[in-house]
């Protein structure tokens, strides 16, 4: 079953704008008939003035989680010490009792219990910075977590969590193949200039299968989960990809909001605790908007436990699967599930994957507004240090310093020679496709959400290595991707190699970190396959070495070739560090 749902919200737009002033109005979802209100565009505003805050105050060891509420920016504590300097940032403190590195932890044997237990009607669990608590939501009675102590809470809950099922919009319907619809997120091009939208992944599940744009298989559009490698509906998250290939179609940023004007999508975000968003998509009330009430959540859909996930108070009903959601004119992520109804008072009604996820697995970039006539007109400055800082024999990674701008530097697009390479929200790309030992040269510029575009930068030069003997096995990846607290760091690397891969894959990872017991490290395969080389845990910390070699048993219908991807999860604060490098020989 395929049920999912979007949205999409822009500061001024009177979509938005009556969506979230009902929602002031009535403390609780907002319905399409409810009345524009003239707070609904300070409510708007005064959020992106707390994410400012937000985004300035640094992580520490000493803090706990934030959220939104009341009109304020609230950060959990654990010292006099650190309240002082939140306060001085221009946030709200809370003394809480629990370490966000105990509550990962209190997490960390949640987790193991819940997923054992998830048939015996666990819904969801995951941490809730207010209560300083892990929450878990079961539907009857359930006393398998009571040895934990009072940092574990359990809610009873009567609803059921399921994955629901021209131009291009966000909203937009959209058929795999016979299958009954689901809702497009969001579009983005590749670094070739390819046409895209991502959507859930549990719509996008089947290989190389038709999508259409219209019902009984009419209007196609393209194909989704091109050659099987661009759909995950598993615990590292619920997110495919659609190739929109079909002569006719375009993609626009423009959301649709089922008769109210369209909202423009202006960039990408993430959201917390406590904001207001909204989400469109192809069943009624079709635009809906409520408030995030938790997030990094692990629900359990019967079938699957998926990891990662928000969650909201909005509404949804099947079909909006793969739908937009956005917290202002930023999207945020697509539709995953529901309860499939608008059960008040039932908080969770509506689940989100975050977007950012999925444009950086599949290096993605999001189709953002054209540049407004008569507005912002400035350029960002040159991107500056431009660097090589690694190759192999048909691809060279590249660093530079950052860009500033009069609002915002969206991305940067590299040139190698005169030609677009890559375009990347970041200020790393590896370029590849390259011919062994030749010399290129590239510059990148930076650009903003206006499609203003600064000058090139100086160029660097970088020459690839020669090529190995026929049928070599290892390949390298030598981009620095930092490590930061609760965020995951994903590094590719695109094999050329034949065949199926060997019995026993060897991964060496080079890098640096304060806590290796903090990381989780992965390898997921070209066909999503995923091997644990390192799972979280441990109550001390050591240096992750300078260089670690894993040695990992591979499943026997594996192919070597494609895009196999390192992932490095920080999962507690106030450590740091760096991946240099790494390598998998197959």
């Amino acid at each position: 079953m395929k049920r999912r749902r979007k949205t999409a919200a822009t500061v001024g737009g009177a979509a938005v704008l009556a969506s979230i002033a009902a929602l002031v109005a009535v403390g609780g979802p907002a319905s399409a008939d409810q009345p524009q209100a003239a707070g609904a565009e300070a409510v708007l505003q005064q959020q992106a003035v707390l994410h400012q805050v937000s985004d300035k105050l640094a992580p520490s060891p000493a803090q706990a989680g934030r959220w939104i509420a009341d009109g304020t920016l609230n950060v959990a504590v654990t010292s006099e010490q650190e309240a002082a300097r939140v306060r001085q940032a221009g946030a709200t403190p809370k003394l809480v009792s629990r370490s966000q590195a105990q509550l990962d932890e209190l997490f960390a044997k949640v987790d193991k219990i819940a997923t054992a237990d998830r048939a015996k009607g666990l819904q969801s669990w995951g941490i809730d910075p207010v209560s300083n608590k892990v929450v878990v939501r079961a539907r009857g009675a359930y006393g398998g977590l009571s040895g934990l102590g009072d940092g574990v809470q359990v809610v009873r809950t009567s609803t059921t969590f399921e994955q629901q099922a021209g131009e291009v919009h966000p909203g937009d319907p959209w058929w795999p193949g016979s299958e009954t619809y689901c809702s497009v997120a969001f579009p983005a091009t590749d670094a070739q200039g390819n046409k895209h939208f991502v959507t859930a992944g549990h719509c996008t599940n089947d290989a190389n299968q038709a999508a259409y744009g219209a019902i009984n298989q009419a209007n196609r559009i393209g194909t989704s989960n091109v050659g099987g490698s661009r759909s995950i509906n598993a615990r590292e998250g619920d997110m495919g990809v659609v190739a929109v290939t079909e002569a006719g179609w375009t993609l626009s940023p423009n959301v649709n909001t089922y008769g109210s004007p369209a909202v423009t999508v202006s960039g990408s975000a993430e959201a917390i605790v406590g904001d207001a968003v909204c989400h469109s998509g192809n069943t009624a009330p079709k635009w809906e908007c409520g408030t995030v009430t938790a997030v990094n959540q692990s629900i359990n859909y019967g079938s699957v436990t998926v990891d990662g996930l928000t969650t909201t108070n909005a509404c949804s009903e099947g079909g909006d699967s793969g739908g937009a959601w956005l917290r202002g004119d930023k999207a945020v992520g697509l539709h995953s599930g529901g309860n499939s109804s608008c059960v008040s008072g039932d908080p969770g009604n509506s689940i989100f994957q975050p977007i950012n996820e999925a444009l950086a697995k599949w290096n993605l970039t999001l189709l953002t507004g054209a540049p407004d006539p008569g507005g912002d007109t400035q350029a960002p400055t040159t991107p500056g240090n431009p660097r090589s800082t690694g190759t192999t024999s048909d691809s060279v990674s590249l660093v530079w310093d950052a860009s500033t701008d009069n609002t915002a530097v969206t991305g940067y697009e590299v040139y190698n020679g005169t030609t677009l390479a890559a375009s990347v929200a970041s200020t790393t790309a590896t370029v590849s496709g390259l011919t062994a030992d030749t010399s290129y040269s590239f510059t990148i510029r930076a650009k903003d959400a206006a499609g203003n575009k600064s000058a090139a930068s100086s160029a660097v030069t970088a020459r690839t290595q020669p090529g190995g003997p026929s049928g070599g096995r290892t390949f390298v990846n030598g981009t620095d991707f930092p490590i930061r607290d609760y965020q995951t760091a994903v590094s590719p690397i695109r094999s050329t190699a034949t065949g199926k891969a060997a019995a026993q894959l060897k991964v060496i990872v080079e890098g640096n970190h304060t806590c290796l017991e903090d990381l989780n490290i992965s390898l997921v395969s070209p066909a999503g396959r995923w091997y644990y080389l390192q799972r979280a845990g441990g109550n001390s910390c050591h240096p992750l070495p300078a260089s670690k070699t894993y040695n990992v048993p591979a499943v026997g219908s594996e192919n070597a070739a494609g895009t196999w991807n390192l992932r490095i999860g920080d999962n507690g604060p106030g450590d740091t560090g760096t991946l240099t490098n790494w390598s998998i020989t197959l």
